[in-house]
């Protein structure tokens, strides 16, 4: 038996049947639904004709009737109200709906204009079916217009039918009268407020909905900007650092070739062995970053370089000329992989700047080192020459350097590069090691 035959054998309602219970997925609702989208969309295009409908409506329903001659009204009203021809009839009753149709675009008019022809009908001692109007214009001032104005508006439509509850007959009663018709003054401004109140939700929502799209876009143009300027930082620190050193041999291949065959056909070997290894960091990063919609096809990927590759990017520094010292102290080998891939990525940009305007008779001092919470990275070159030369401006400040502190940062790093005061160029870098405070979702904390 399945789930859904025991839910139907327990009593329990099915969830296609439940969702189609719900007053909104009924048939009539959608309908009206799709009135309503319809209706809305019409008076977008064409805002008179929604204003010259009501009046239609207003006209059929209370105008015309107070035309026709009717015996019954007039014996119940004759001692009590004035029946007027029908000329001024017509004309208190275009009084009355004209003004419906400024409404929407001036309430606090239409309102002041029908009231006035409420009052003067009132003087006159004349009732009149039309008079609805006055509390569609109090409708449409509490929908459309300035809500400073409702009280004053609400008093007066007040006044207008307490008035028009003293030429009532005897026995009508006059508090229910009142009751009445101040019961429809009430329904009147509730139905504007609820209104109002929907149309400014529909808006907050609207509104929100569009906020969160404009979030999302950014959110998405920031997402692919910061992994832009990653790539970019590892592509300069991949292709940089390589290019440098295959110049560099190449620089001294071409120097060595006539005095020393020997030393040029090894700088064409080491010049080999620097490209590819170029070509497969580049193969394993653009992997990475391509799509992989077929696993047999993905490319074999080698692990990201760590502080155990550091030996041997000093032998590719020294075989371009350069004598290089590295020095470490600490357990290294035990740092996570982001912290040794970011200790090496520095210490690749630093021999690279080293060997790029110290030139390869330069030497390197090169020191990495644990001190509890702390990684000290210390790269010192001695200049040009290998000797001991002034301090000066020898470096300019380029991507490298913003790619070094860049790397630090995300360990709460900094990295301080300048002349040194014996002459050369120092690097120093910092990283800040303590872990990350867990959260409670982490730890499984109980509220």
């Amino acid at each position: 038996m399945s789930t859904d035959d025991s839910a139907h054998l327990g009593g329990l309602p099915h969830p296609a049947s439940a969702e189609a219970d719900l007053p909104w997925n009924h048939p009539l609702a959608s309908g009206l639904t799709r009135l309503g989208r319809w209706l809305k969309q019409g008076d977008r295009d064409h805002p008179w004709i929604l204003d010259a409908g009501v009046i239609a409506v207003v006209v059929l329903m209370f105008c015309v009737p107070d035309l026709v001659h009717d015996d019954g009204r007039r014996r119940a009203f004759d001692t009590h109200f004035t029946h007027l021809p029908w000329p001024e009839t017509l004309a208190l009753q275009a009084g009355l709906v004209l003004p419906l149709l400024w409404r929407r675009r001036k309430p606090s008019l239409a309102f002041a204009v029908i009231a006035a022809v409420f009052f003067l009908q009132l003087a006159l001692g004349v009732w009149l079916r039309a008079d609805v109007a006055l509390l569609i214009a109090l409708y449409s001032l509490v929908l459309h217009g300035e809500l400073r104005r409702l009280p004053v508006a609400c008093a007066v439509t007040a006044a207008a039918l307490g008035l028009l509850t003293l030429r009532l007959p005897p026995e009508v009663s006059v508090l229910d009268a009142l009751f009445f018709l101040f019961s429809t003054i009430t329904a009147a401004v509730a139905l504007g407020l609820a209104v109002r109140i929907r149309r400014a939700q529909l808006a907050v929502l609207r509104d929100r909905a569009t906020r969160l799209e404009i979030e999302r876009d950014q959110r998405s143009k920031l997402a692919a900007a910061a992994e832009r300027t990653r790539v970019a930082r590892e592509m300069h620190d991949i292709v940089g650092h390589n290019l440098s050193v295959i110049i560099t041999l190449a620089d001294g291949g071409a120097y060595a070739t006539d005095r020393a065959p020997e030393r040029g056909k090894q700088a064409l070997v080491l010049i080999g062995d620097t490209g590819r290894q170029a070509l497969g960091e580049l193969r394993r990063m653009l992997g990475v970053l391509r799509e992989q919609t077929q696993t047999p096809a993905a490319p074999e990927l080698s692990p990201q370089p760590g502080i155990v590759d550091i030996d041997a990017l000093c032998t590719r520094i020294r075989a371009a000329g350069p004598q290089v010292r590295y020095r470490s102290g600490g357990e290294l080998d035990t740092l996570d992989r982001g912290v040794q891939l970011t200790v090496y990525r520095i210490v690749q940009e630093a021999l690279t700047n080293a060997l790029k305007h110290a030139g390869h008779d330069t030497r390197v001092d090169l020191a990495v080192s644990v001190e509890d919470t702390r990684l000290h990275i210390d790269v010192h070159d001695t200049g040009p020459g290998g000797t001991t030369v002034p301090p000066g401006p020898t470096h300019d400040e380029g991507h490298g350097l913003a790619g070094m502190r860049e790397r630090a940062a995300l360990y709460n790093g900094t990295v301080i590069a300048g002349p040194a005061p014996g002459g050369g160029w120092t690097v120093r870098a910092t990283l800040d090691l303590t872990p990350l405070p867990a959260t409670g979702a982490d730890t499984g904390g109980a509220a």
